[in-house]
Formats: structure tokens, sequence, C-alpha cells
């Protein structure tokens, strides 16, 4: 009975030694495999090369080796208990596997979310934002996946999960507004950093998108505090994807203007414009009579967006517009009040003197003498 049991044991040991050098074997290969797998996507620069190489390098050595070991021990035949335990191993580890490569094309995609095409950083709070979301999302389906496959009841602990959240989110509802708004404009994208944006009573430049708040300098320099959720309230003008700039102004001339030389106001406007290489002529009319002047409405378009461009070209429509006024010998109108004094009735006349009778003389004043 002794040798019996000793032949069982080295035949057991045998099988298991078996097993365990089966397990090395496939996990050699694969790892060899995958490596050669990591060294041709790594010489290409397609997206589809990029995210087989990120799951390639999540693949992991101990799960790799774990899976190989499952396979091993189907050469060999276990009891029914054993089998039940294999069945819930390869779960477990093909679980946690696929969480890893999820986890790694999760944080690929956020990054190249997170660049715009031309290599700077659109909102990397919201890539960040997003990538945890998902992320949390993903593991903790993996693992009610992993307790519901283990025979956990799991419905009672999703029910006091979601309780638990309702509470926290009553909680922090102000915090969340702004971070849900910080998700909007990551989405949506109104603007981004460096937009030059104008809002009631501020205007600046983006300098950073945060989950609450976001930072504008002004152009007198200092930096503007702004809640994501009060900022997106707002109707805002974003300039810096405007591609022209459609200009409008105004001037009058005098009165003592022939109509002969407000035509030719009209043609001179539309010559300078054209001059500018910059501006394309819209309209130049003769609006309407004004209470001092006759009033002309000008329209031209910017073909660049460039703020300081367009001032350099209206300042320069500007002095041409009044050499040639002058030269037409046009004034340029401004602003004239005209007061008359009007006369109630009975008053006399400006100029006139009003005469009254003199009353006579009393007695004991100065009078004609007798003779």
């Amino acid at each position: 009975m002794a040798s019996l049991n000793s032949w069982l044991d080295l035949a057991f040991l045998g099988r298991l030694l078996l097993v365990v050098a089966a397990a090395f074997v496939v996990a050699g290969l694969l790892h060899l495999l995958i490596g050669s797998l990591r060294k041709r996507l790594a010489a290409r620069t397609s997206q589809w090369a990029r995210y087989a190489s990120a799951i390639a390098n999540r693949t992991s050595n101990l799960l790799l080796f774990a899976f190989s070991l499952m396979l091993a021990l189907k050469l060999v035949a276990l009891p029914g208990n054993w089998e039940a335990a294999l069945t819930h191993g390869w779960f477990v580890i093909l679980a946690l596997q696929v969480a890893l490569w999820l986890d790694a094309c999760v944080r690929l995609w956020t990054g190249e979310l997170a660049r715009s095409r031309f290599g700077g950083i659109r909102n990397p709070v919201m890539a960040t934002l997003l990538s945890v979301v998902i992320l949390i999302v993903v593991w903790a389906v993996m693992l009610l996946s992993i307790l519901a496959n283990l025979g956990v009841d799991i419905t009672a602990l999703i029910a006091s999960l979601g309780v638990g959240g309702i509470a926290v989110a009553l909680a922090v509802q102000t915090i969340l507004s702004d971070v849900f708004a910080s998700l909007s404009i990551g989405f949506d994208k109104p603007f981004e950093i460096g937009d030059f944006v104008v809002f009631g009573d501020v205007a600046g430049t983006i300098e950073h998108i945060g989950l609450k708040t976001t930072r504008i300098r002004s152009l007198s320099g200092e930096q503007i505090v702004c809640s994501n959720t009060e900022l997106l309230k707002q109707t805002l003008h974003n300039y810096k994807r405007m591609n022209t700039r459609r200009i409008v102004f105004q001037f009058g001339i005098s009165y003592r203007t022939s109509a002969e030389q407000a035509k030719a106001v009209a043609e001179l406007v539309k010559e300078i414009i054209d001059a500018q290489r910059e501006a394309k002529f819209d309209r130049a009319h003769f609006l309407c009579f004004d209470e001092s002047r006759l009033l002309y409405e000008v329209v031209y378009i910017m073909q660049t967006a460039d703020y300081n461009r367009y001032m350099d070209v209206q300042q320069q429509i500007n002095l041409g517009l009044l050499a040639g006024v002058q030269a037409l010998g046009v004034d340029f109108a401004f602003p004239v009040r005209e007061l008359r004094n009007v006369e109630a009735p009975g008053d006399a006349p400006r100029g006139q003197e009003r005469h009254f009778a003199r009353p006579p003389a009393q007695n004991g004043g100065q009078g004609s003498t007798s003779h």
C-alpha cells in the first residue's frame, strides 16, 4: 500500500511538472509572438497600428502565464469541482486582460483627443476627466462581471451604490454642474485655449479651461476667472474663428454742399477703399439728412480678421477721405445749435424804443416860468 501511494504521488508530481513545463512553453511562445508583433507595429504610423501597439504593450505577462497554465491543465483529468474553478479562472483572466486592453485604448484615444491638428492642447482637463470617467466605468463593469461570475449577488450592491451616488450628487450639485459644463465645453467646443472672446463687459484670451472655472486674460492684463456654468449662459462672441470682418462707418458733410459735390463724395469713398489691398468695397450711400449734416454710410469687408490690420486700413481710408473731401471743396459737418429769440406779443421790436407820456409836473417841481 505504501509503495502504491508513493507511486501515485510520483505520478501526480510528474503530471504537475508536465503541466508547469507546458505552461512555460506556451507562455514563452505567446511572449515571442507578442514581441514580434510589437516590433512590426512600431514601424507603422497608422491609427489602427497605434491602437494595436497599445493593446500589445498592455498585455500582462502574469496573466499570460496564467492563461498558459489554464491551457496546460486541460492535459490532465481534474475532479468536477476543479473544473468549475478553472471555468471561473478563465473568466477572471480574460476579464482582467480585456480591461487592461480597454484601459490602454481609452488612454490613447483621450490623449489624441486632447491635441488639436496644430499640435496645441485643446482642453487637457476635459480629456483627463473624460478618461477618468470612462476608465471608472470599464473597471467597475469588469469587477461586477467577475463578482457575478463567482456567484455573488450584485443586485443589492448596485442598488446601494445608486442610493449613495444620488446622495453624493445632491451634496455636490454646484460642483457637478460646473464639471458637466466643462465636459460640454470640451465636446461642443464653443471656444478653445487661445481664442479671443467677448461676453458682457469681458474681453480677453482663453488661458485655461478647468473642471470648475475658465480663466481669461483681459486686454488690460488682469486674469478673469469665470464659472463654467455661468460662462455657458452668456452670449459669447468668438473672434478667433472670424475669417473676415465687415466694417460699417458713417461720416457727415455740411449742408452747404451741392448735389454734384454730394455725388462726387460717394464716388470718392469707393476709389479710396478700392485702393486698399486688404479691403473689399461693398457700398457707400448718402444715407439721410441729419440734424446738422448730410449723413453718409460706408460698408467694406476686411479680408483678414487681424484687428491691427483693420485699424491700419481704416486709418488710410480716413486720411484719404480727409484729403479728398478738402480737394472737392466740401466741409465736414460738426454739431451746430442755432438759437433764436422769439419776442412775446406787445414787446417792442429789436432796435426800437418805446416812448411813454411824461406825467404832469407836480407843485414845487421845476416847470416853465411866466413873464
